[in-house]
Parts: structure tokens; sequence; C-alpha cells
């Protein structure tokens, strides 16, 4: 199926069986390919960002993460897609496609990566570098994941990771990288995901925003978020 737009933004409307395939093929090649795993919040943000609005638009593959951006393709191009492809999903259904594959952990508090890395290697993965998410400095930690020359560069950084992987992608030498949000702190059992019947029902992020009053203030991005959907189907 045809890349669409959404706000603005692309959007490849993939399922996860799909995107394992595309970015098969990406980890077969030698240039970066950029992994954005689009959600409301993102796409809001984007309107405003210029920097991870670039980010988005270049990126070689962007999936759909969230009920929000489900009901948005639904309500504007009258497509139901299959499911979506979160961060957390997607990390996991790597390390299980492809077994060996060289993973470099990037975000997180000091400490995070360590105890992610020994959860990586359990599931199949070769961590071949690792460092947290709170550094000023930017060129030494980009030049140790070229040094590195990951397969697949994780970037837990919250709101700064998409922009970061796009501004220095031409010299990260990872096949892939992509911006994974919280999946460092549940590899490494900081944090725990909301229970299956959640994930089924896509309510993960209602339960994440509810109970952790550090999220509260990204509530009005969801509502600003359904604000524009609705408008741009008017």
């Amino acid at each position: 199926m045809e890349r669409l737009t959404l706000l603005g933004l692309p959007l490849d409307p993939v399922d996860m069986e799909e995107a394992l395939k595309r970015i098969g093929a990406f980890l077969r090649e030698e240039r970066t390919h950029q992994v954005v795993t689009l959600n409301p919040e993102i796409a809001v943000r984007a309107q405003e960002d210029e920097a991870l609005r670039r980010a988005v638009l270049e990126a070689e593959l962007v999936t759909p993460d969230g009920v929000g951006i489900l009901w948005a393709v639904r309500r504007l191009h009258g497509l139901s897609l299959k499911e979506r492809v979160t961060g957390i999903d997607l990390t996991l259904a790597l390390l299980r496609r492809f077994p060996g594959v060289r993973v470099y952990l990037l975000g997180g508090k000091p400490g995070v990566a360590e105890r992610a890395a020994r959860e990586v290697e359990r599931l199949g993965g070769v961590v071949v570098g690792l460092h947290h998410g709170y550094f000023q400095e930017e060129a030494p930690v980009v030049a140790a994941v070229r040094k590195a020359a990951p397969d697949l560069l994780l970037v837990g950084m919250g709101e700064r990771q998409e922009a970061f992987i796009h501004r220095h992608k031409p010299h990260l030498e990872a096949r892939v990288a992509i911006g994974v949000g919280g999946t460092l702190d549940v590899l490494a059992g900081e944090a725990r995901r909301p229970p299956l019947w959640a994930q089924r029902l896509g309510l993960e992020w209602l339960l994440r925003v509810g109970l952790d009053p550090k999220r509260w203030r990204r509530a009005p991005r969801l509502f600003r978020f359904a604000y524009l959907v609705l408008k741009e189907k008017r």
C-alpha cells in the first residue's frame, strides 16, 4: 500500500510483518535508515517543531503507533489499518526475527542501558555499545556509535530522539536507527507495560498518562491531535 499523508506528515500503512520485512531490507544496505513510530503526540509536535517535522518527512519508514493514528487514518482516508506498530513491540519483534543483530542502546538514565543490554542479549541481540541519554555534548556520543557501527541503533531520548537521529544520520554508521521512547526503561525493568488487555484495546497511552503525573502535561496534545484531524476532515 502506498504511503499516506496525515496532518502533512508521511505514514506507511504497514502492519508488524510488513515493517519487519522493510527493516530486513534496510539491514542489508550500507546507509543509515531512520524509522519513526508515529503517535499523536509526535504528529502534534511536528506542526510547530521544524527539526522534528523534517525528521519525519525524511524517514525511510514511518509506522502507525497508537490507536489515535489508526482512528485518524480511518477518519481521513477511510482505511482500517490492521494493527499498531509501536516502539516496544517493534524492538521485541526485531530481536526475535533477526537473532544476532548488532545493537547499540542510547538513552535512559545512567545505568538503564546497561540493564536493558542484558535483556537484549537474553532475547538474542548482540549489544555492541551503549550510552545513557543524559549528555550535553553530542559529538562524542555520535563518534562512539559510528565506531561501533551497529546494525540497529535504539534511541530512547524522549522528545529529542527523532531530531537527534535525523541530525546525525550521515555520521552514525548504523544500518537502522529507531526512536523507541521508553523501550529501554521497559527492557531494563525500570517501567512495566500496562496489562495485556490494555495493550490489545490500545489503551496503553491512557493508563500511562493517568498513572504518571509527569505525563499529565502531555495530555493536551492528544486533544489537539483529535481537533486537527476533525478540522482536516471538514
